[in-house]
């Protein structure tokens, strides 16, 4: 089964500095039937002017996974932790029992990022906080394992079953991608252009993917991301 999902038909938030998309409901964006696509809660696409940012919040009981797309973001918790990430890099902080934190572009430069929520396997997990800067080649016509669960071998561990996939593709290239019996995945077309199993996907469109193959073909220099789960 595939869904694509329009960025034309998402949701929007618009606030000084800040250009948002909202993959499901969340802040401006209320949509009762747009919750969330398995343990899948948020994908926000910011998009965050230079020096704006979101002061010290609180967050509890959610799996937060930071994707930088351009730019630098600024990073400073309750914990004591404090980092900058660039294009390619990845920020994941497990809420659990309660952290704050303050996220901000300190540069002079446009910030695009993708903030992505999981609901964690259950509550009162101890918080938690890091940073990786992984090497571009890495993710280069080839899909790059990121994020598993604690029982996997990616180098971020999450408190629920699901795996992050990260690949760039040069314009003609082909690739697969195997969503198997008993799960589902939540693509996301980060920049560029797609053919996917005969859907065509432009930047920031979604396809939603149940126990499926996807056959993928760049028409032009194409970033993606894949998030697979449990079925549900």
């Amino acid at each position: 089964m595939l869904h694509k999902i329009s960025h034309k038909k998402m949701g929007s938030g618009h606030r000084p500095g800040l250009e948002s998309l909202f993959h499901f409901s969340f802040a401006d964006y209320y949509n009762p039937d747009n919750k969330n696509f398995g343990k899948l809660r948020v994908v926000n696409d910011d998009l965050v002017g230079p020096g704006v940012g979101f002061e010290m919040h609180p967050h509890h009981d959610m799996e937060i996974i930071t994707y930088v797309i351009d730019g630098y973001l600024s990073h400073e918790d309750s914990l004591g932790h404090k980092g900058r990430v660039g294009r390619g890099q990845v920020q994941y902080m497990s809420a659990g029992t309660g952290i704050s934190h303050s996220e901000y572009n300190h540069e002079d430069q446009p910030l695009r990022l993708l903030q992505i929520w999981m609901i964690p396997d259950q509550k009162g997990h101890p918080p938690s906080y890091g940073e990786f800067a992984f090497d571009w080649s890495e993710r280069d016509h080839r899909w790059f394992h990121f994020v598993s669960d604690h029982q996997g071998t990616a180098p971020i561990k999450i408190h629920q079953d699901a795996n992050f996939y990260i690949i760039a593709l040069d314009s003609e290239k082909e690739t697969q991608f195997a969503v198997k019996e008993g799960r589902q995945g939540y693509l996301i077309q980060i920049e560029g252009s797609a053919e996917i199993n005969g859907e065509t996907l432009n930047e920031q469109d979604a396809l939603e993917v149940v126990e499926e193959t996807l056959t993928i073909k760049a028409n032009e220099q194409a970033h993606i991301l894949m998030i697979e789960m449990k079925k549900e």
